[in-house]
């Protein structure tokens, strides 16, 4: 397959957008991707466009991204994979590209959650992927359903509340400096803990807020890159993985399966593994569910992301930074374009550009899980050669 790059993104800041619907965030995202090219593209030259959206709104999506930015005149498709539609854009768009289909292309992400009525966000779309006989009783909406995995996993491996606490302190701290973060704000580990309980382990200052944006990526192949820039970040793996719905069918609650077979996939194809990572953007919907992205993403043995998160080491300044850009947590999720953002940032990132920029990044990697936890995607991007 031909090797793939990211020459552009760009994305707008996400929190509570009412100012702005899907048909003024798509063409100011598009806008903002096409601006950071550094040569310069028209929009002429993208020939095939991915639309990453979970929820529906504002009519037909392909349609709306076609015809409010100007492109009907080439296929949009629109990718919807619960949580990790927007990794599953990318890796579409990717892999038609690296056949030689198309040489340009763009990914876009966007969701406007904070106008979509909670039984909507929390009922109607998780349902597509539920058994409404066995979940819907047990009120299995999202903070229920991964609560479930974080209670046993602190159970097994005596995980504290003190270690998710941690987790929510790290993202909210890295989010204060990032300009498109939602929720620009420093708190403690005590207030964690005495924030208001909202089920099991998770309380208010665990979970992640429901944020409106949208997010975007130019990608081109390695034949047309040079026309575009001069240092482009390459898409060097890509993996999707899926596990079972039900989770009275879930054979271990401690590990989300459809993330060890994504990272495995994407290892495997980038041609490295995960020592080799020098930042990482991963899905911390949940502050606990970050502490068990370590151990599946393979940054640290079972049972030892507690022992990760006291050294410090996926903090900005770390061994392994882990959601310099605020993460899930602080920097805010619409679901559709968390994917495509957390990528955006890696782009900055591995060229230098970044807001919390690290020190000369080679590897980096996205991650996404969801629909309940049976659904996850991988990207690694590695930074420009040279």
């Amino acid at each position: 397959m031909r090797d793939v790059a990211v020459v552009g993104a760009g994305m707008v800041p996400f929190g509570e957008r009412f100012d702005q619907g899907m048909k003024e965030l798509l063409p100011v995202t598009l806008a903002n991707a096409l601006a950071s090219v550094d040569k310069g593209m028209e929009r002429s030259e993208i020939q095939a466009a991915w639309f990453g959206q979970l929820q529906t709104s504002d009519g037909h999506p392909a349609g709306v991204l076609a015809d409010s930015c100007g492109l009907l005149d080439i296929p949009v498709t629109r990718i919807e994979n619960q949580c990790a539609t927007g990794n599953d854009a990318v890796r579409n768009a990717t892999l038609a590209i690296a056949s030689g289909a198309i040489d340009v292309a763009l990914v876009i992400g966007a969701d406007k959650t904070r106008e979509t009525p909670s039984v909507s966000t929390f009922w109607d779309w998780m349902g597509l992927a539920r058994d409404r006989g066995w979940d819907y009783p047990l009120g299995l909406i999202a903070p229920a359903n991964f609560a479930l995995h974080v209670a046993r996993y602190m159970h097994e491996y005596d995980v504290r509340p003190e270690h998710l606490a941690m987790v929510a302190v790290k993202n909210h701290h890295n989010a204060v400096t990032n300009p498109i973060a939602h929720l620009r704000m420093e708190v403690t580990v005590e207030q964690v803990l005495a924030a208001p309980r909202v089920v099991g382990p998770f309380g208010v200052l665990d979970c992640t807020p429901q944020s409106d944006g949208a997010a975007a990526l130019l990608l081109a192949s390695a034949e047309v890159a040079d026309r575009y820039t001069d240092h482009p970040v390459w898409v060097r793996g890509v993996g999707l993985g899926l596990d079972r719905v039900m989770h009275a069918h879930k054979a271990d609650m401690t590990t989300f399966p459809a993330t060890t077979k994504a990272a495995k996939a994407a290892y495997s194809m980038a041609g490295i593994g995960p020592s080799d990572i020098d930042v990482a953007e991963v899905h911390d919907c949940f502050s606990g569910v970050e502490l068990m992205d370590y151990e599946d993403l393979g940054f640290c043995e079972r049972g030892d992301a507690k022992k990760l998160i006291e050294s410090g080491a996926t903090k900005i300044g770390g061994s392994l930074p882990v959601n310099p850009s605020g993460g899930l947590k602080a920097k805010g999720h619409p679901p559709g374009a968390t994917g495509v953002a957390q990528c955006v940032e890696l782009f900055e990132q591995l060229r230098g550009e970044a807001c919390n920029q690290l020190d000369s990044p080679r590897w980096g990697l996205a991650h996404n899980i969801g629909g309940p936890t049976a659904v996850s995607a991988v990207t690694i991007l590695e930074a420009p050669r040279g």
